[in-house]
């Protein structure tokens, strides 16, 4: 089993996914527009260009999303963070350098008591991630 997390974004859905690719190394394996859909199962014309899915691996995980119609689109919930575990403080610095831009810091990567590197932050997106590289033990 494995558990993926589903991101859901306000139309800025492609533009995330190609930072996202590009700041954890990952690749997008699977997009689709509305527009690419059934014709019973369109949007608007508004939506047409918009991702319906799209996939991104990266190691062995994967991280999947949507722009969800504007009837249905949720921001995303204040409790749930998309956790990173970076393998090197070097590596976290860089992720929260590429995340970081236009985010809203909650924790600013530093030092703690149980990592080398950890940080929380919403990003441009309104993704709320966390990025964690652990102390060794």
């Amino acid at each position: 089993m494995q558990i993926s997390p589903y991101l859901m974004f306000n139309g800025n859905c492609e533009e995330a996914f190609n930072l996202y690719a590009t700041t954890f190394g990952g690749e997008i394996k699977f997009k689709m527009t509305y527009s690419q859909a059934p014709a019973d199962n369109q949007c608007g014309a508004d939506m047409a260009s918009k991702i319906m899915h799209i996939s991104m691996c990266t190691g062995e995980s994967a991280l999947m999303g949507s722009d969800a119609p504007p009837d249905r689109f949720t921001a995303p919930s204040t409790g749930n963070f998309t956790s990173i575990s970076a393998k090197t403080p070097e590596e976290a610095e860089r992720i929260y350098a590429a995340l970081s831009d236009g985010a809203n810091i909650i924790m600013a990567i530093e030092e703690t008591f149980w990592a080398q590197r950890f940080a929380m932050l919403v990003d441009r997106f309104g993704i709320p991630w966390m990025i964690n590289c652990e102390k060794q033990m």
